[in-house]
């Protein structure tokens, strides 16, 4: 397996070419691109992608994959305008050029049994996938806490409906704010899994951490990724602490191991974290 780093640069700023500038900076190829000058990328205009995509050209930066918040509702939400946006990320994803879209299986009430959810979950996940099908992309799912494909248990519920129908993104940090041991259910999750976020937490808070710091077991689960043959693409979400008071402290350190100055820093910090992981590791990455 050879891996291809991505990542989520619009936590290094909303302004697009820093980010793009964010990439260039950690020698990484790709963005799964999510937030653009302060806009989702649902809310861009034909014009404004344009735009978009000839600056992507001009940095050399591809697109691993479209980063959408579908999915990311309540499944007692409206679902009507929520296709109506899936069916311009997909027209997005053929304009930059990517198959994968990023998408949620939809948050179940507080308190509520997400089985008495699962019907309709169900539907309206086959109605994305028939969407997609139709245009040859990928609906690529996530295992955001609180949604309905948040644990091991109901994500394998969905993949033993779907098949391969529905592919998997591997999100440690996110099984372990579920309660989850990511490398305890690696080898189950890993045959429906189409490729990784890179980002890690502590157990006993669930705090996001640097990837290496946390308990996701990064090293381990790379190892299980790269049995496969091909690329995947790994795709660093840093989601790291970034202290907007930090200018004010005239010169107080700031003791906090994990807390950083700017959008910047905490983005270098979590890109090189994996980095070393990867070099460590001798993986063979681009």
């Amino acid at each position: 397996m050879k891996f291809v780093l991505s990542a989520f640069s619009d936590e290094a700023s909303p302004d697009f070419v820093k980010q793009l500038e964010a990439l260039k900076r950690n020698h990484i190829s790709h963005m799964e691109i999510r937030g653009v000058n302060g806009k989702s990328i649902h809310q861009q205009s034909n014009e404004e992608l344009s735009v978009v995509k000839k600056q992507m050209e001009e940095y050399g930066v591809g697109l691993s994959a479209i980063g959408s918040a579908i999915g990311k509702i309540s499944i007692e939400d409206d679902f009507a305008p929520h296709v109506e946006d899936f069916k311009r990320i997909m027209e997005i994803a053929h304009t930059l050029g990517t198959e994968n879209i990023r998408m949620f299986s939809f948050f179940i009430p507080k308190g509520k049994d997400p089985k008495n959810y699962r019907s309709q979950v169900l539907e309206r996940l086959n109605t994305l996938l028939e969407l997609s099908e139709k245009e040859g992309l990928y609906c690529c799912h996530e295992n955001e806490k609180e949604i309905y494909g948040d644990t091991k248990e109901r994500c394998l519920d969905l993949y033993s409906v779907f098949g391969s129908r529905l592919h998997g993104i591997f999100d440690p940090a996110n099984f372990i704010q579920c309660g989850e041991d990511p490398a305890g259910i690696i080898d189950e999750l890993l045959p429906h899994m189409h490729y990784m976020h890179i980002k890690d937490a502590k157990k006993a808070t669930g705090a996001v951490v640097p990837c290496g710091y946390g308990d996701g077991n990064i090293p381990l689960l790379l190892q299980k990724f790269n049995q496969g043959e091909g690329e995947c693409f790994l795709t660093v979400e840093p989601h790291l602490t970034v202290f907007d008071g930090l200018s004010d402290l005239q010169g107080e350190e700031l003791k906090h191991e994990f807390t950083y100055p700017s959008g910047d820093a905490a983005f270098d910090a979590a890109c090189q974290a994996v980095q070393d992981i990867l070099r460590n590791g001798n993986f063979d990455y681009r």
